[in-house]
């Protein structure tokens, strides 16, 4: 882990030191065995660059939730993409059939997170997921853990493992 001084770790077990939503994905990943803490950034992390930027680590390390609706259930798709990927929809579309945009309200009342804190687990009804393949080229990444500040720091293998969810080629590859 950095030692940013823009990062606050509160104790392991002061779990109240952390908001909401950042302290039910601290307890989702101590029921499921994680070792990692969630830690605060002191300014945002709603995009890749500022969470990087706080983190003291490439962009590419950040492991981004991007959810999206799929056209003929509703049902929430969540795409865990390196932050220095942009996702190409087609090859989502691909894996799991058409999918949408989805706006704010449906990120929020299906994942119960609101955008930029959007955490790979822990969701109000479980998405699709898929795994950016590039994340696992990477030694360590952090992720948005329920809320636009909080952050929590795990490997590759550990985000497949806490998510179940299959690793796929998702990223848009520019032509030549």
């Amino acid at each position: 882990m950095t030692d940013n001084a823009s990062l606050q770790t509160p104790h392991p077990d002061d779990l109240d030191a952390l908001p909401d939503a950042a302290r039910r994905v601290a307890l989702l990943l101590r029921e499921r065995g994680h070792a990692g803490h969630v830690v605060m950034l002191a300014e945002t992390g709603k995009t890749s660059a500022e969470a990087a930027a706080g983190l003291d680590c490439t962009v590419a390390q950040i492991a981004k939730s991007i959810l999206f609706r799929r056209k003929h259930d509703d049902a929430p798709v969540l795409v865990v993409a390196s932050g220095a990927n942009r996702v190409d929809e087609q090859k989502v579309a691909a894996q799991v059939g058409e999918i949408g945009r989805a706006d704010a309200k449906f990120v929020r009342e299906k994942t119960g997170y609101a955008i930029g804190g959007v955490c790979p687990i822990g969701h109000a009804t479980p998405p699709v997921t898929l795994i950016d393949a590039d994340l696992l080229a990477l030694d360590s990444l952090w992720a948005a853990a329920g809320h636009p500040h909080a952050v929590f720091n795990l490997s590759p293998q550990q985000l497949v493992e806490l998510t179940g969810a299959p690793v796929a080629d998702v990223a848009l590859r520019e032509s030549a």
